[in-house]
């Protein structure tokens, strides 16, 4: 009997190298690999890498460095150990990877990782392999299912791809030329998937794309089926409770995805909704397709649909050409919202990109400054969210055993973290949790009474009163 190839998979970045991760160790199990947490006694480990953060290639070439010395141990102990390169970096860079890393056995773009086995075979044949480009059928009909084992042990949350790539084309992003234009999986492969999940005890799911509110799947009736509407289906199926999605674009809220929220319990009243600036000059530069007033619009409209929403964002600070007074439309738009939680980031060019070639007039020192003020507002903003929890009973999904002995730990519907002391038997419920105080992102508290029906949580907050 031959025994398991232990696999080793680093994932950088998004919700979807999470998801594509995943959906590799699932791939890559009928050809004998099993999951292991070290890289140095692997047979086969894959960098699963992103392209959005500063310097993300030389993080990858410096990650490679350091296998390298681990293959060659390998290989002086009687081993062989491949290495892969997966996910936007390769498909960025190709041969280039090989180029600067020999050790490098294979390379493949986020669309082709259906390929692995075979690409993994052709390297022990042929010394390399490298696929980036952009295949004719979709990857989702080759990719093998998760065993109910395996989708038990990720335990009761899990991502699910409805959609990838994205069609906008800011100026500073590489998503557009890594992942492709947008492509939407139909409404029934995704029910396949959710059902499946559903039966091996996920109760709460996201759904993820690029541009994820873009969706616009083929549905069962032979129509375009908007996120909306999936939603609203996807509520049904037995078993799962809760429902969120992300990333979503400003110019794709359409009505039926407000109505989702005014209408659907399982749906969570937390959007991430990147504005990126609040000053229409530096939008217009990005290529973001909205002004500052149009994004003020569509929150009104979450909010006008259910009042105790809340929301989190992106921001670039020090985008090319960005003023004092640009940067200060930015803090004026982040003090109207009230942010729930945030994400914001120096502005570093994407080689390829349009804003590469834009002239920087931002100095490091400068976006240094701005980085701080913007963080120190979206502190206090989450803080005082946060704060105004406690004494309250909130509803949580328990998800595991907490680091302290005794705690299990879950998240609200705002996906801040929950301790409780409590029997691992309350793992995958949603229980009534009173708040008792914060210990920096994470409440804790005591299981409450059952409450008889939904309450605004948190309402002055989340609409920023």
């Amino acid at each position: 009997m031959t025994p398991p190839r232990k696999l080793h998979i680093k994932s950088y970045g998004c919700q979807m190298n999470v998801y594509d991760a995943q959906r590799m160790v699932d791939t890559l199990a009928p050809e004998g690999f099993v999951e292991t947490t070290s890289a140095e006694d692997a047979d086969l480990v894959i960098l699963n890498t992103c392209h959005i953060r500063e310097k993300a290639s030389e993080k990858v070439y410096s990650e490679l460095g350091r296998l390298r010395v681990a293959k060659d141990e390998a290989a002086r102990g009687g081993r062989t150990m491949q290495i892969a390169v997966a996910g936007c970096v390769a498909q960025a860079e190709g041969e280039e990877i090989v180029r600067r890393a020999p050790a490098v056995d294979v390379v493949v773009g986020p669309q082709s990782y259906h390929h692995l086995p075979q690409l993994l075979k052709r390297a022990g044949s042929e010394g390399r392999a490298i696929e980036t480009e952009f295949p004719a059928a979709d990857k989702f009909g080759f990719l093998a299912q998760p065993r109910p084992d395996a989708i038990r042990a990720r335990g009761i949350s899990a991502f699910v791809t409805v959609q990838e790539g994205c069609d906008k084309f800011c100026t500073f992003c590489v998503v557009p030329y890594t992942r492709g234009a947008e492509v939407s999986r139909p409404v029934a492969k995704i029910v396949d998937d959710v059902k499946r999940l559903a039966d091996n005890g996920v109760r709460e799911l996201t759904l993820i794309g690029q541009n994820v509110n873009a969706y616009h799947g083929d549905g069962p009736d032979g129509k375009s089926w908007g996120l909306g509407r999936l939603l609203e289906h996807l509520a049904k199926i037995p078993g799962i409770a809760r429902l969120r999605y992300s990333t979503s674009h400003p110019r794709d809220v359409d009505d039926s995805l407000i109505e989702a929220h005014r209408d659907l319990d399982a749906l969570m009243p937390f959007v991430h909704l990147p504005v990126q600036s609040g000053s229409d000059r530096i939008l217009a530069a990005m290529n973001r397709k909205h002004t500052a007033d149009d994004y003020r619009e569509v929150i009104d409209r979450f909010r006008t649909a259910r009042q105790d929403i809340a929301f989190s964002s992106d921001f670039i600070v020090g985008f090319p050409g960005e003023s004092e007074q640009d940067f200060v439309a930015t803090l004026a738009l982040v003090t109207q919202i009230g942010y729930a939680a945030a994400y914001s980031f120096k502005y570093s060019a994407r080689p390829g990109t349009p804003a590469a070639d834009m002239q920087e007039t931002v100095s490091p020192a400068e976006m240094d400054q701005r980085l701080e003020r913007l963080q120190e507002l979206i502190d206090s903003q989450q803080s005082a969210f946060n704060k105004a929890a406690i004494g309250s009973t909130v509803d949580v999904l328990f998800e595991r055993p907490a680091r302290k002995e005794g705690q299990i730990v879950g998240r609200t519907a705002f996906l801040q973290p929950a301790h409780v002391m409590a029997s691992p038997d309350i793992i995958g419920q949603i229980l009534p949790v009173r708040i008792d105080s914060l210990e920096r992102y994470s409440f804790l508290g005591e299981l409450a009474t059952p409450r008889n029906a939904r309450e605004p949580a948190l309402s002055s907050i989340a609409t920023g009163a």
